[in-house]
């Protein structure tokens, strides 16, 4: 049985909770947070878990295998770092960290433990993202001549993000929210990339987050990516990431939807491959 903590429990945090306590093979035995309210609230949906309010104790007073880190983004170098330095293994949200050279001394510490460490990107396992994916390498589109990824919101942060950190250009905004999963696929999928030119635009406040970007980007083999981004508009939210190609466009629409089309046929929906979707959970446990 593996034995898992879980260090911050807002809105993202909660995501993963369920899936944890479906799974055979794990354990939710601790859990932290620094709002009382919420830790106890969490704690009445978990059978027989340590609850905790400095991260520091729950990693000293208990055993375990593995924590999930979902704490605010600025925090993440010293809370993960704090897990490593105990030699547990941790799965971390997104970002890892907050700069490169934060990122590669949690590299470096972990290689030196010996233990597993990873992020939480769901595109990875989603039947939509991974059909996208699928599709791809199976010649959809032809030779790759464009991608483009969308990302319109009428606010941000949407009404379900309303914290401290989201709308901050210190921690938040949809490039870093939203935009860097997309940005891990393209890596994936397509390769390396580099930035040509951004065009990025902030509201009046400095401390708060953009709320448009156009961005210039190209593959190692110079295909132009173009990252189209705005927010505090009208309509509704539409995140599409799609690759256009010799022979077809393809396109995966709000995290799950593909759609496409050869070339000289109407776009319309396609339908995903629910053989191909997986698990972060799954991975984890069979994780070596």
């Amino acid at each position: 049985m593996i034995k898992v903590g879980i260090i911050g429990l807002g809105a993202i945090g909660q995501r993963l909770i369920p899936l944890f306590l479906n799974h055979p093979e794990i354990k939710i035995v601790a859990i932290c947070d620094t709002l009382k309210e919420r830790l106890q609230e969490t704690a009445n949906q978990i059978e027989s878990v340590h609850t905790f309010t400095n991260h520091k104790e729950m990693l000293s007073d208990t055993e375990l295998d593995l924590v999930y880190v979902t704490v605010p983004p600025k925090y993440h170098h010293t809370v993960v770092s704090d897990v490593i330095d105990k030699g547990i293994n941790v799965l971390c949200e997104k970002p890892l960290a907050n700069s490169i050279e934060e990122a590669l001394s949690l590299y470096h510490q972990a290689k030196e433990k010996g233990i597993l460490h990873a992020m939480n990107f769901p595109l990875n396992y989603n039947a939509g993202s991974k059909t996208f994916a699928s599709l791809i390498k199976d010649g959809y589109v032809g030779k790759l001549r464009r991608i483009e990824l969308k990302m319109h919101f009428p606010s941000w942060p949407r009404p379900w993000q309303q914290n401290e950190w989201v709308a901050t250009k210190e921690q938040g905004g949809y490039v870093l929210e939203v935009g860097v999963h997309y940005i891990q696929q393209i890596q994936k999928i397509f390769g390396d990339m580099k930035v040509i030119h951004k065009n990025i635009q902030y509201p009046e406040d400095p401390k708060a987050s953009e709320n448009g970007i156009i961005a210039n980007l190209e593959l190692n083999d110079k295909t132009p990516i173009l990252i189209n981004g705005l927010s505090q508009i009208a309509g509704i939210e539409e995140i599409k990431f799609t690759a256009y190609g010799t022979e077809g466009t393809l396109s995966l629409v709000n995290w799950a939807d593909v759609e496409g089309a050869k070339i000289g046929d109407p776009i319309q929906k396609i339908e995903t491959d629910d053989s191909l979707k997986d698990s972060l959970i799954n991975n984890i446990v069979k994780s070596p």
